[in-house]
């Protein structure tokens, strides 16, 4: 679904994330320990307070990583850190390291505008702007340097068709984008991020301001993405993450502390999980 039909597919290559190499994900070669994100020691501190210490984890190219745990453990610091947003928050410190295709994005030479045009991200509550419906998704290609109208217009409808709108929305693309449905709106947002072209999409509680139908609209669109596009995303919803999530992490809040306590198969830390706080968070011992 993600091969949107308008627009060659694009990787950001090891070293590079100003000038993506040419790469083909229409029919993707997975290997055994393709990992997309590899990081290692991550740590982030707001002023003296550390927010999440020691995580190293890789995250599979194609998966859908789902990240668990209680409120207060660092899960939304963790996917800040994925494309740097955490670098807009005041009095945010990173250290440790996060590598994207083989690049510590946190080098001084990343191209944060390039990297965040490949690595997507989805608030809890819908942001779509306060334009047109068409202007969403229109304003992204032009700030990215896109000019020609028909293809604009191509890409527009392709990725509506793609988040399942275009039947919905495709007689009212001058309406504003708030007159949409909380679930439309975060689909128009998914689509905001996939007409880039990206690579992964970071998705943090997507579903959380959604009704239960919004939901599984949501769920179902996030599933298609397997195996095409890299999922990472937070949930507190435990059934939501044993329905999407290929892998889940589950992270804990130690000596007011996150950390991340145990990753695997979705299967294995719901079912036969290694750690016994893991046991009781996945059976609703704790919370």
């Amino acid at each position: 679904m993600h091969n949107l039909g308008v627009a060659s597919d694009r990787r950001v290559d090891s070293g590079d994330l100003g000038n993506p190499a040419p790469s083909d994900r229409a029919a993707p070669a997975r290997r055994q320990n393709d990992a997309l994100w590899q990081i290692d020691d991550l740590s982030i501190r707001y002023g003296r307070k550390v927010a999440l210490a020691g995580v190293s984890i890789e995250i599979e190219r194609g998966d859908i990583t789902a990240i668990i745990g209680p409120s207060g453990c660092g899960k939304s610091s963790f996917l800040y850190c994925l494309n740097r947003l955490s670098s807009d928050v005041q009095g945010c410190c990173v250290s440790g390291k996060v590598l994207l295709n083989s690049h510590d994005i946190f080098s001084p030479d990343t191209d944060q505008i390039a990297l965040r045009k490949r690595i997507g991200f989805i608030f809890q509550k819908p942001n779509p702007f306060p334009l047109s419906i068409r202007r969403n998704l229109e304003l992204p290609l032009r700030e990215h340097g896109e000019r020609d109208r028909t293809r604009i217009e191509g890409m527009i409808e392709a990725t509506l068709r793609a988040v399942g709108l275009w039947r919905e929305v495709k007689d009212r693309l001058n309406a504003p984008a708030l007159q949409l449905s909380g679930g439309q709106q975060q689909r128009l947002c998914i689509a905001r991020a996939l007409v880039l072209e990206p690579e992964a999409l970071i998705m943090d509680e997507p579903c959380s301001a959604l009704d239960p139908m919004a939901t599984s609209v949501i769920e179902e669109l996030i599933r298609s993405f397997k195996d095409t596009l890299s999922v990472v995303v937070v949930t507190h919803n435990l059934r939501q993450a044993k329905r999407i999530g290929d892998r889940v992490a589950f992270f804990w809040c130690e000596g007011n502390q996150g950390k991340l306590l145990e990753v695997g198969a979705c299967d294995q830390i719901f079912n036969a999980p290694k750690h016994e706080l893991t046991r009781l968070y996945v059976m609703g011992g704790i919370a």
